[in-house]
């Protein structure tokens, strides 16, 4: 247990910053998931406006230092892909 006041007050502030952190994730790959879920409809008109409504989440959550910047791209890029490859 944390011995000092302000080690206590560090201990109290990662806790609430710890959820709004997973409540961030959460929101991240809710957003990975939607565009894959119309990706694999096969539906390339609603998958491509999935990932335009989707690619902001990734990155405002990517400048949050919550994922890594080459984490967000590589999801981009990945999702961009298999749009791309739809029929």
């Amino acid at each position: 247990m944390a011995n000092t006041a302000q080690a206590r007050k560090r201990a109290r502030q990662s806790v609430k910053q710890r959820a709004h952190n997973a409540s961030l994730r959460s929101t991240l790959r809710t957003a990975i998931k939607k565009i894959i879920k119309a990706v694999e409809a096969g539906d390339k008109a609603a998958a491509q406006l999935a990932y335009s409504e989707n690619v902001s989440v990734i990155d405002r959550i990517a400048e949050k230092n919550i994922i890594h910047k080459n984490k967000a791209a590589r999801h981009k890029s990945r999702l961009s892909a298999s749009i791309k490859s739809m029929a």
